[in-house]
């Protein structure tokens, strides 16, 4: 497919609907796990027009449709020796796959949020994905990463 001009800007408060039709379209795709409450969409917006102190959403847009997100997640990583930014959802609305968004994208990332590490996660049957990261640079680290919810 042929590279698609589009642009990357931050989500603002007019983007809540968007924002959670395109999160619910993430969580019911096969790039994660299982599904999230509806709550849990609206939380993630309302974090993210409080502060970007822990959470950013980046939107691609091209002429004026929205085709796909970024949620970035910043935290401090003492194994790193500094900032450490997760990609913690990257969303493509499927007929924008293949067009260099993803690539454009870490680009992006790396010119304007500098940091020590950049991390990311992604399922192991997500094949695509697990290739563009690789080309990219990224490598799997040894870890067992555990959860406890409460």
């Amino acid at each position: 497919m042929a590279k698609l001009d589009f642009e990357i800007r931050k989500v603002t408060e007019s983007d809540r609907e968007e924002f959670i039709a395109l999160s619910r379209e993430f969580y019911a795709s096969e790039a994660v796990l299982h599904s999230v409450s509806d709550e849990y969409h609206k939380r993630a917006f309302d974090e993210l027009m409080r502060s970007d102190d822990y959470i950013n959403c980046m939107f691609f847009t091209c002429d004026d449709d929205i085709i796909g997100y970024a949620l970035i997640v910043k935290t401090y990583s003492r194994e790193a020796g500094g900032l450490a930014v997760w990609t913690d959802e990257l969303y493509v609305r499927p007929k924008y796959r293949g067009c260099g968004i993803g690539s454009t994208y870490f680009r992006w990332l790396e010119k304007n949020i500098p940091a020590a590490r950049y991390r990311l996660e992604a399922e192991p049957d997500n094949a695509g994905a697990l290739r563009l990261y690789q080309r990219l640079g990224y490598k799997e680290l040894p870890y067992t990463q555990m959860v406890k919810d409460n």
